[in-house]
């Protein structure tokens, strides 16, 4: 196992409880902890940890309430199948872009943007005027003069969050806000598949070709280009720059 030591007693308790939530969070997520599996018992985290049991038990209902855990008396404490995982939290979200493998994270990444950035661009072109086209055209422009293959990540970021903010639909602004942290991992990820020169200015006009569909109120035409945005990828499931 991969996990890192605690530290000292003269740090906060609340500073050891994240590093363990954190560490151990980790560690599920990257398997070493299969589904289903019993974690160690609690005096074998404090030494592992250098902790105190307390620590330990806030650390356990931590992930317990993210749906990674379930503690029975007696028995012990398994790790949940991944179905019982909260994905919209923004640990587990996090912990999931950390891999060095992501595997399925991706794809199931991918398929929820499908499902919400072109309903999201959609109500953008029914719903914007000229001050939301400024914004828009603003952000194309960052795309555009983005120095490097993670400044044109950001930027790329900024856009997809700046369609889910001017839709004007609070349940889709909060998700452009929960899921920032994977979608800029997965972006970083896409700018360094761009092999050819002309990739990220492909990318930069594929954005475009939305705003133009948003500017001129054809809600259809935006959904189209944003579908097309969010499924240019290869087959390995992480797209091309998009």
């Amino acid at each position: 196992m991969t996990l890192t030591a605690g530290g000292g007693f003269s740090d906060r308790a609340q500073s050891h409880t994240t590093h363990v939530v954190d560490q151990l969070g980790l560690a599920i997520v990257a398997g070493e902890y299969p589904e289903r599996a019993m974690i160690p018992l609690d005096p074998d985290l404090e030494e592992m940890f250098g902790v105190s049991r307390t620590v330990i038990r806030e650390a356990k209902k931590t992930l317990i309430a993210k749906g990674m855990l379930a503690s029975k008396a007696k028995v012990g404490t398994r790790v949940q199948p991944s179905s019982e995982w909260n994905m919209f939290d923004p640990d587990v979200l996090r912990w999931h872009s950390e891999q060095k493998t992501p595997g399925r994270f991706v794809a199931d990444l991918n398929e929820i943007r499908l499902i919400i950035e072109p309903a999201a661009a959609a109500l953008v072109a029914e719903r914007a005027g000229p001050e939301e086209h400024a914004r828009l055209d603003a952000s194309c422009e960052a795309l555009a003069q983005a120095g490097g293959r993670t400044a044109f990540a950001m930027a790329d970021l900024e856009f997809h969050k700046l369609i889910l903010q001017l839709s004007d639909n609070r349940f889709l602004q909060s998700l452009g806000d929960l899921v920032q942290a994977a979608l800029y991992s997965q972006l970083i990820a896409e700018a360094e598949e761009a092999r050819e020169p002309g990739d990220l200015a492909r990318s930069v006009e594929k954005h475009r070709a939305i705003v133009d569909a948003i500017r001129a109120g054809m809600p259809d035409r935006a959904r189209a280009c944003m579908e097309k945005v969010v499924t240019d990828a290869p087959a390995g499931g992480v797209r091309r720059a998009g």
